[in-house]
């Protein structure tokens, strides 16, 4: 019992032999003999070997040390399916976001459009002798001269990106 104990604690600490060895200033067959059953440490060294393995020495002589279980293939395959499923889950609501952003981007490009057409270029009446109304009238005529170019490009692309991206039944 001594020996499976020292063996399984040695393995759930991580240790190898040689390194359980070099920490009680011993050589690694003199491990391999306690683990083996072959020898028995005596209680200096027993209390050593408890204190290299942060271990009780009632847990090494008498009480069973169970070996951590490996992940079977079923838990692997239990955790790369909730995995999946929280991709899957992350996909389909970055979608929606960008479904959405479109519709938006749509209707702020069509709100936008209707808004300089019911103004009909109101920058066209205004008196330019005054440096700051000439200022705000060349920016508000290259904001609708570079928005009546770009926004049928917008719309086109946000339109075929709603189609794209809209949730499939």
């Amino acid at each position: 019992m001594l020996n499976e104990n020292i063996k399984a604690v040695r393995k759930s600490k991580g240790l190898s032999q040689d390194e359980l060895a070099i920490k009680l200033n011993v050589v690694r067959q003199t491990v391999s003999k306690w683990e083996r059953g072959l020898s028995v440490p005596d209680s200096d060294i027993l209390i050593s070997i408890s204190e290299a393995l942060e271990t009780p020495v009632s847990t090494l002589l008498g009480e069973t040390v169970a070996e951590p279980e490996a992940d079977t293939l079923k838990a692997i395959s239990e955790k790369l399916e909730v995995i999946n499923l929280q991709l899957a889950q992350r996909k389909v609501m970055r979608q929606k976001v960008l479904h959405w952003l479109l519709i938006t981007l749509c209707v702020v490009t069509i709100a936008i459009s209707a808004a300089l057409i019911l103004l009909n270029s109101p920058y066209l009446g205004w008196d330019f002798s005054d440096p700051e109304t000439a200022v705000l009238g060349v920016a508000f005529h290259s904001f609708e001269w570079l928005f009546v170019r770009v926004a049928p490009v917008i719309l086109v692309v946000s339109i075929v990106g709603i189609f794209v991206t809209r949730k499939k039944r």
